[in-house]
């Protein structure tokens, strides 16, 4: 972990309200979320449905940005007050890994066609994209498994693709929506673990939010959503807590 005197953030959430339509219709989503994300740190983000979770990640995962607030990447102003101070696709391609509950792999292409792609549409050639997949594949377990289609994997193994993927171009985030959602509790186990790998061992920020509370001992850091508010929480006990 960083040190606390010159901390170095993955990411810096500040204030993020989101609201839907305007008058009668107004919707407040999520209102005045904070959150910083250390690199190297795994965070799980927690709350019932409607809580306000997803529309957290898709802010800060600069799919849907928030109404209001501000949001660093790795020290960078991305978005302030609702503006965005850089090309957000561009941004989110380069810097931001998304997982979601299903892995969504391209069913008519391979494992590592899978991975390869991520780097391929970022402009990367087939050959480094080709040995940098497979890299990516030994690393998390699934090498072997290269050459087969989705259809021929496990949900764990197409999760570990997914993860992969997300990896692929060096993200200095990596968001993961319900991840475990389809998973028994073996096998959801492995993924969060693996996560917290990811994390502390190639110094990305990752944010999982989940409703599996049986694998909370693997992050470091809790959070609570309700009703659109977010706050820490210290009752959880987190591998932050056995160091």
């Amino acid at each position: 972990m960083t040190s606390a005197a010159t901390p170095s953030f993955a990411i810096e959430a500040d204030g993020l309200t989101k609201i839907y339509g305007s008058g009668n219709t107004e919707v407040v989503a999520m209102r005045d979320a904070t959150m910083k994300v250390a690199q190297g740190e795994v965070v799980a983000l927690l709350g019932p449905s409607g809580s306000g979770k997803s529309t957290f990640l898709t802010a800060v995962g600069l799919i849907n940005p928030p109404t209001s607030g501000s949001i660093r990447i790795r020290n960078q102003l991305v978005i302030d007050g609702a503006v965005a101070h850089t090309n957000l696709r561009s941004f989110r391609r380069q810097h931001i890994g998304f997982i979601f509950q299903k892995s969504n792999l391209i069913p008519f292409l391979t494992a590592i066609e899978n991975v390869q792609i991520a780097m391929q549409l970022n402009g990367q050639s087939t050959r480094f994209a080709r040995r940098r997949a497979m890299e990516l594949m030994d690393y998390l377990g699934v090498g072997d498994r290269a050459n087969n289609l989705p259809s021929m994997l496990s949900g764990g193994q197409q999760q570990r693709i997914a993860v992969a993927r997300a990896l692929a171009n060096h993200p200095s985030v990596i968001l993961a929506d319900e991840p475990t959602a389809a998973l028994d509790g073996h096998r959801g186990r492995q993924v969060m673990e693996l996560f917290a790998k990811v994390a502390h061992e190639q110094g990305a920020g990752v944010i999982v939010v989940t409703h599996d509370h049986r694998a909370l001992d693997v992050f470091d850091t809790i959070y609570q959503m309700e009703d659109g508010r977010m706050r820490k929480d210290e009752s959880v006990v987190t591998s932050s807590s056995h160091v």
